[in-house]
């Protein structure tokens, strides 16, 4: 992989052979990605493109991975981080026409580059063995996670409601 020049500054664009990462949110094809996650990605649920629009909107992070003959978007990643202690890679995926060619290992450690102090954590179905490469592993004891129920549904009062 080589790293490139002559980007927008604090942008990184690295070569993986006929591809390329580049982790400049204005490159990001967001119809691309859509298209993608509204067709294709088991974990989209409900989620509307308003959702997704709000959502990298609030993403610290996105790295796309593109064609370097035709500048198409295969790939993708984003972050949800407080850059300190806590980081969520989320909506990470690669096209079929380009699997294989290392490009899931390159939008990873894209995205993890930085402080190595951070907790990363995500939720897949999926490619277990490219993440454990990098560190991931079932939570332990200390973790727990709240899904994504209606108040009512999990028997919890709603907030205010002291009776």
């Amino acid at each position: 992989m080589e790293v490139l020049a002559g980007l927008p500054e604090g942008s990184t664009r690295v070569v993986v052979g006929e591809y390329e990462t580049d982790d400049d949110p204005g490159r990001v094809d967001r119809d691309a990605v859509w298209a993608f996650l509204s067709t294709e990605a088991y974990w989209n649920g409900s989620r509307t493109r308003a959702g997704f629009e709000a959502q990298l909107a609030a993403s610290r992070r996105q790295v796309g991975a593109y064609r370097r003959d035709t500048g198409e978007l295969v790939g993708f990643a984003r972050a949800v981080t407080d850059d300190v202690t806590f980081g969520y890679l989320a909506d990470v995926f690669v096209l079929r026409s380009a699997r294989g060619a290392g490009l899931g290992k390159a939008l990873v450690e894209a995205m993890l580059d930085g402080p190595g102090r951070i907790r990363w954590v995500l939720f897949t179905d999926d490619a277990h063995d490219l993440y454990t490469r990098y560190g991931f592993a079932p939570p332990g004891d200390t973790c727990l996670v709240r899904r994504p129920v209606t108040a009512s549904a999990a028997g919890v009062r709603p907030p205010g409601n002291a009776t």
